[in-house]
């Protein structure tokens, strides 16, 4: 059986199934081990992103065997996010494991990450030493260093897939396309604390990264810059864009007219002219849609939420003696930190 009934606490543990993955009778056995040994009762799910016959058949093997474990089987793949969310939906414990499907980190290494979530809210593990080419190693750091100078939040390894959470995190940062990878990004914004953890890389973790792979999470980089920069200013963003454009375009349409009124040149028949003026229309476009967002954010502001509270602390009121007369509607003190 895969729970034990000794520890207070429930650990639910989301694996979703890609197109990458291991054995599953071995995979489940290393996964389970750390946490028996652990104490605490824990819960497996496995969410089949797309048909996965094969590791479908083996997880079959084990329910036959006695395990207990939740397997959710998507009709197509939506992507990694998508199978963490269908499995948090999904989920009953007050913490969240996710592992991925493969051999990436030493099982042992579990336990090292729910001990750490004392002190944080998420906490992200990365493989140290890590093994690869040099050529994997450069497009590693100058991916990492592009998201750290875009973003001001620095990662050491967003690409390794083990990750301890509290379920708070889950709960008010939803994931799509491929934002998984950047939940450490999303959560420091959203004001979680957020922590590191070298962890060993499992002999078994060989996979080559593809210089595609690494195209596409560079304009994912631009996708979370905007959301953890502009989502409740999108004025900043859109205004800086149409108060240049505009400037171009005035600066082009003065020196037109310089022209036009010191050297006498004619305005007629110069593609100049249509460009400033386009420019400046353009400009005043790009803003107006920045103060729409602002608009839409604005209607929307009482439900959005962009901060963390890490304690409320309601002191009791003083019993001994009685209120006076003209305090007796004061406020009982209250304590929030």
């Amino acid at each position: 059986m895969n729970q034990s009934q000794s520890g207070p606490m429930r650990i639910s543990v989301i694996v979703p199934v890609g197109a990458r993955q291991s054995e599953a009778e071995l995979l489940y056995s290393e996964y389970q081990r750390p946490l028996v040994r652990r104490g605490a009762t824990f819960e497996f799910i496995f969410v089949l992103d797309g048909p996965h016959p094969t590791f479908e058949a083996a997880l079959e093997r084990l329910a036959a065997r006695g395990e207990r474990f939740t397997v959710v089987t998507l009709t197509r793949s939506f992507g990694e996010a998508t199978a963490l969310m269908v499995g948090f939906e999904h989920a009953a414990g007050d913490l969240i494991l996710t592992l991925p499907a493969y051999a990436q980190i030493n099982a042992e290494e579990i336990n090292p990450l729910l001990d750490k979530l004392g002190e944080a809210d998420l906490v992200v593990s990365y493989r140290h030493p890590r093994r690869g080419s040099w050529a994997e190693t450069l497009r590693r750091r100058m991916f990492h260093g592009l998201l750290g100078l875009v973003t001001h939040v620095r990662f050491n390894d967003l690409g390794c897939n083990a990750r301890a959470m509290r379920r708070k995190v889950l709960e008010e940062i939803p994931l799509y396309g491929e934002q998984q990878r950047f939940l450490p990004v999303l959560a420091d914004r959203q004001g979680f604390r957020v922590r590191e953890l070298a962890v060993r890389q499992c002999a078994q973790d060989v996979r080559r990264d593809r210089t595609q792979s690494y195209a596409r999470g560079i304009l994912d980089i631009f996708n979370v810059f905007f959301l953890v920069r502009f989502t409740k200013k999108p004025l900043r963003f859109f205004g800086m864009i149409g108060v240049a454009l505009c400037s171009l375009g005035a600066l082009a349409l003065l020196y037109l007219v310089f022209e036009r009124l010191a050297l006498d040149r004619s305005l007629a028949d110069r593609p100049a002219l249509m460009l400033a003026s386009l420019f400046i229309v353009l400009g005043v476009q790009v803003f107006a849609l920045g103060l729409l967002g602002e608009l839409i954010i604005f209607a929307h502001a009482g439900g959005i939420k962009d901060y963390q509270v890490d304690r409320v602390i309601h002191f009791p009121a003083v019993a001994s003696e009685p209120p006076p007369a003209h305090a007796s509607h004061a406020a009982r003190p209250v304590a929030v930190s």
